[in-house]
C-alpha cells in the first residue's frame, strides 16, 4: 500500500477528557485506502522544541464523509500541540504506514478486541471492518476510572462493549485481564492494544487457551520508515522495526 503525504484539514475537534482529544480530519480529494492497525505520522508545526513527526494510530475511517480520525493523548509538547489544533487548521500527514490486523475468513468465529488507555484507538476502526464483514465483535475496554474510558458510544455501534476500571467506577473492578468474560466465554481470535504489561498478559492467556492473538505494539517510533531504529522489537526471526514490520504482530512471532 503506497504512502501518501497529505495536508489534512481539521473538520471537528472534541475534548474527550483532560488528556485526550479526538480530531476528525478530511481532505479535498478522496482519502487513500487504509486498513485497521495502520498509523500515520503527523507533523507538528509552530513548535520549535519538536523536530520529529508523531506516530498516531488511525482511529476510524468514515468513507461517506471522507474523514480519518485521530485520537490524541497529550503526553508531551508534540502531542499537546497537535491536540491544540482547531477546526480549519491543516496537519501535514504521512499515511498509511505499518502492517494491519488479520481478518479471519470464517465469519462464524468469535472475536474479542481488548484495549487499554490510548490503545483503544486502532480497535474502533478494526471493529467497524469486522462488523462490515459479518462478524459480531466483543470489545473489552479498560481504564483507571470511568472518566478515562474513551469513545464508548462509538464502539457500541459495532459490537458488544464490556469494561473494567481500576476503581470500579464503570464495569467490573480491576484490569481487563481479570474480567469474567475470560472464564465465561471462549473466543477464536483476540486482538489487543494498550500498555505492554496488559498486552503480554492477554497474549499469555491466549497462548494458554490456544487462541490466535495479534497485538499492536506501541514502541517509540520516531521516523516511521525504519531508518532511526528507535522501535526495534525482538521476534523469533530476529530484530525488526516495529514501524515497518509492525505495529501489528501475531504473538507467536514475538519473544515475550
Amino acid at each position: 500500500m503506497n504512502k501518501t503525504i497529505l495536508d489534512l484539514e481539521v473538520k471537528h475537534r472534541e475534548v474527550l477528557n483532560a488528556n485526550y482529544v479526538l480530531l476528525k480530519t478530511t481532505h479535498k480529494e478522496k482519502l487513500p485506502s487504509m486498513l485497521p492497525g495502520q498509523f500515520a505520522q503527523l507533523r507538528v508545526d509552530n513548535e520549535p522544541a519538536v523536530m520529529l513527526r508523531r506516530p498516531i494510530s488511525i482511529n476510524f475511517i468514515d468513507y461517506t464523509k471522507n474523514e480519518v480520525w485521530f485520537l490524541i493523548q497529550c503526553v508531551g509538547k508534540g502531542t499537546e500541540k497537535l491536540a491544540q489544533t482547531t477546526v480549519g487548521d491543516t496537519i501535514n500527514t504521512i499515511l498509511p504506514l505499518g502492517s494491519t490486523f488479520t481478518i479471519p475468513e470464517d465469519t462464524t468465529q468469535s472475536v474479542l478486541l481488548v484495549g487499554g488507555g490510548v490503545g483503544v484507538a486502532p480497535l474502533l476502526f478494526l471493529g467497524s471492518v469486522l462488523k462490515d464483514k459479518g462478524f459480531n465483535p466483543t470489545f473489552l475496554l479498560g481504564a483507571r476510572t470511568d472518566k478515562d474510558l474513551l469513545q464508548l458510544n462509538d464502539f457500541k455501534q459495532f459490537g458488544r462493549v464490556l469494561t473494567t476500571t481500576e476503581n470500579g467506577s464503570h464495569g467490573q473492578k480491576g484490569f481487563v485481564i481479570h474480567h469474567s468474560i475470560f472464564q465465561e466465554e471462549t473466543f477464536d481470535f483476540i486482538y489487543t492494544c494498550g500498555p505492554r504489561p496488559m498486552m503480554e498478559a492477554v497474549a499469555a492467556l491466549a497462548k494458554d487457551k490456544g487462541i490466535e492473538c495479534e497485538v499492536s505494539l506501541e514502541n517509540m517510533m520516531a521516523c516511521g520508515i525504519g531508518a532511526c531504529l528507535c522501535c526495534v522489537e525482538e521476534t523469533t526471526t530476529g530484530n525488526v522495526c516495529t514501524c515497518t514490520e509492525g505495529p501489528v504482530f501475531n504473538t507467536k512471532k514475538l519473544v515475550w
